[in-house]
């Protein structure tokens, strides 16, 4: 079992835009911009190093619902000062203020310049050394359930199981953190975000494919057609895909 997340997956009709947005947001280099698929990356990011969840901004025509993403990220701050300059610059950047219903909370919601939520979080020690990105986080109906099948589904180490939280990081103790935060919110629409996972060097993707729907998993066809990687959908629906490393 040596699946493991690299790629935040955002779907945007401008691609090249909502990309370089993320880049910069993260200090981050842009790649691959102009060919429907923009991709931002630490410079020197390698596969095989999991201290980074990398982000790719796919094109598509359907722009962005009403509805509040199921999946989103939290951007790690270390004072009140760094929190309020990295809003201020996002703001600068295209940035939008966003009510998810938050209320009052020590944490900032953005949105993107096409609508998808973020957090922009207030120091906290947890946090301290993930990089720009604090946790991808996921909001479903059950966290218990959740752990169950992610648990057996990746090679990242389950910190922390609550009926309203489960909590993974790297196994090497390095980058974000990956969280399933409970939510009445139900699916209605398509995932606009989503995580792509890489099977280790060596391994057989086909039969990763197999261990995740024993596990749970369902096939997704999302008018991919014939690609290199496959599109599931895990027990509450959430789609994410496997990636081949060619």
């Amino acid at each position: 079992m040596t699946l493991r997340p690299v790629l935040v997956n955002i779907k945007a009709v401008d691609d090249a835009a909502v990309g370089r947005f993320w880049a910069e947001a993260l200090g981050w280099r842009v790649t691959g911009e102009g060919s429907g698929a923009t991709a931002a990356q630490p410079a020197g990011f390698d596969w095989l190093d999991p201290s980074t969840v990398c982000v790719d901004v796919i094109a598509v025509p359907e722009p962005k619902t009403p509805t509040k993403n199921r999946v989103h990220l939290d951007l790690a701050t270390t004072s009140e000062a760094h929190q309020a300059e990295l809003v201020a610059r996002l703001r600068a950047l295209g940035a939008t203020p966003a009510d998810v219903g938050q209320g009052a909370v020590p944490w900032t919601v953005l949105a993107d310049p096409e609508g998808n939520e973020f957090c922009v979080l207030e120091p906290r020690e947890i946090y301290r050394d993930t990089g720009p990105i604090a946790a991808v986080v996921v909001d479903c109906a059950d966290p218990r359930a959740m752990a169950r099948f992610w648990d057996g589904a990746m090679d990242w180490t389950l910190h922390e199981v609550t009926d309203d939280q489960a909590v993974w990081r790297s196994a090497k103790g390095v980058g974000p953190y990956l969280e399933f935060l409970r939510s009445p919110d139900v699916k209605t629409v398509p995932d606009r975000v989503h995580l792509d996972l890489v099977p280790g060097p060596g391994d057989d993707k086909a039969a990763e494919v197999d261990r995740l729907r024993a596990l749970g998993a369902t096939d997704l066809d999302v008018g991919q057609g014939d690609v290199p990687w496959t599109c599931l959908a895990d027990p509450e629906g959430h789609e994410f895909c496997v990636l081949s490393r060619t």
